[in-house]
């Protein structure tokens, strides 16, 4: 596969909005129902490891961590403004979380993998396809044998009102070239296409800033190192 991207795209689309990343998600997502939806479908188990990729400001793995504090996790993420939010955000709730500075790579895989549980959660709409498709390659390369992918994202904008509130927001601030293959439900494609051929989308969250979906998926290809 193609090395990772040298440039990514900000929380918000823009460096200078990354201070008001947690008020919009929760605004204008619908935080509190898609995560919620998210972490019972993530079933973390005492012992188990996580990497969440894209990790943000922490929101996610800092509520594993109140939950499960004996899981290993780990997260991911290129941006060093919203990593700086995510380790003040974990050290004011005493939760022990491994944060790493940079992409998916396979240097990162064989320093720090293999995982049990792989997060991630509205990063793929902004990345390019060619990346979209990197990502869920590498995914299946870091995951333990058995191992499980669970994504929350901008999906399949079914109705025209969503398309509409998509466009409106998303696409507005992250353009139209990264975002729209997610509008039209590339990423059951891409997955199976990475060797996850069937996942299924186990939800979706109707939002002001367009639906977004919760898939499960289990790999199914067999690891070159196994």
């Amino acid at each position: 596969m193609s090395d990772p991207p040298a440039r990514f795209t900000p929380a918000l689309g823009k460096a200078w909005l990354t201070p008001a990343y947690d008020v919009a998600i929760r605004l204008l997502t619908r935080e509190a129902v898609w995560r919620r939806k998210l972490i019972r479908w993530v079933d973390l188990q005492p012992g188990q490891k996580l990497l969440d990729i894209g990790c943000g400001t922490g929101s996610l793995v800092v509520r594993l961590a109140a939950e499960q504090p004996s899981a290993a996790l780990h997260a991911l993420d290129p941006d060093s403004a919203v990593l700086a939010r995510a380790r003040a955000k974990a050290a004011k709730a005493g939760a022990t979380i491994r944060f790493h500075h940079g992409f998916l790579t396979q240097d990162f895989i064989a320093e720090h993998g293999p995982f049990d549980i792989i997060t991630t959660s509205l990063v793929l709409h902004q990345v390019p396809r060619d990346e979209k498709q990197r990502m869920l390659f590498a995914i299946g390369d870091a995951l333990t044998d058995g191992g499980r992918l669970i994504i929350a994202d901008y999906g399949w904008q079914r109705s025209m009102l969503m398309r509409a509130a998509f466009r409106l927001t998303v696409q507005a601030i992250d353009g139209v070239t990264d975002t729209q293959p997610n509008a039209d439900n590339i990423l059951p494609r891409l997955l199976d296409t990475a060797g996850f051929p069937d996942t299924r989308e186990r939800s979706v969250i109707n939002t002001p800033t367009g639906s977004i979906s919760i898939y499960a998926a289990d790999p199914a290809r067999a690891k070159a190192a196994q």
